[in-house]
């Protein structure tokens, strides 16, 4: 069995990692047991009971969470010239069509969302090989195409997230970080599973969430009473 470090064991004896708690309890000691030098990411795993493999099983959608990521998200719009202002005025960090479409086929991926037009997705789709694997493909699903490209980005920004459920069935999804107060981080994690439980397939059977975890960039995961949280 491997040694544990000083900081890993000063961890566990704030909290047991064979109990499970409140949502309440978890978003205190997710805090508690970070010993990171920098403002790590508080994230949330939710194990759910589907078949991912099963198109009427794959759960997807979007989120805005009430306080944010806390993160600085750096969007890209590709659009036509007409909707470069309103992206810009609405806060994008990229704005152009042609030249970061070039960029990126060569290799260039410097940011965290991408937001698009339909009429320009034609020219958007081939770049499906360098932006799939990267989780940075413009999808309507999640309000990356739009003719709204303003609104897009002032609720990305906003911390609008999309999640998708991973070939193993899981939730991977970050809601905050450990310089939020417990209030926020437990109220973003509420907002992500109530969204999440809204989207459970019909063809879905038994026990739709086996398992949820909270943690820390440097964090072990906190086991989440799912008893605990109304409306699941």
């Amino acid at each position: 069995m491997a040694k544990l470090t000083k900081k890993q064991k000063e961890a566990l004896s704030k909290y047991d990692p064979s109990q499970q708690y409140s949502l309440e309890d978890a978003s205190s000691i997710v805090k508690d047991i970070t010993n990171a030098k920098f403002d790590a990411s508080v994230d949330l795993d939710i194990r759910l009971g589907v078949d991912p493999r099963k198109a009427d099983q794959m759960v997807r959608g979007v989120v805005a969470l009430p306080h944010g990521t806390g993160r600085d998200v750096k969007v890209l719009v590709l659009c036509t010239p007409d909707k470069e202002e309103e992206a810009r005025e609405a806060g994008a960090d990229y704005v152009g069509l042609d030249d970061y479409i070039a960029k990126i086929e060569g290799g260039w991926t410097d940011i965290d969302v991408i937001i698009t037009m339909p009429n320009v997705m034609a020219k958007v789709g081939r770049l499906g090989r360098v932006l799939g694997p990267r989780g940075l493909m413009p999808n309507p699903k999640s309000g990356t195409v739009t003719l709204e490209v303003g609104k897009a980005v002032k609720e990305v920004k906003a911390g609008k997230i999309d999640f998708k459920v991973d070939k193993f069935g899981i939730v991977h999804a970050s809601i905050g970080r450990v310089s939020f107060g417990p209030d926020k981080i437990q109220e973003n994690a509420k907002e992500l599973i109530n969204t999440i439980y809204k989207l459970k397939p019909v063809s879905s059977k038994g026990t739709y969430f086996k398992s949820i975890h909270l943690s820390s960039t440097m964090s072990p995961g906190i086991k989440i009473d799912k008893g605990s949280i109304q409306g699941i």
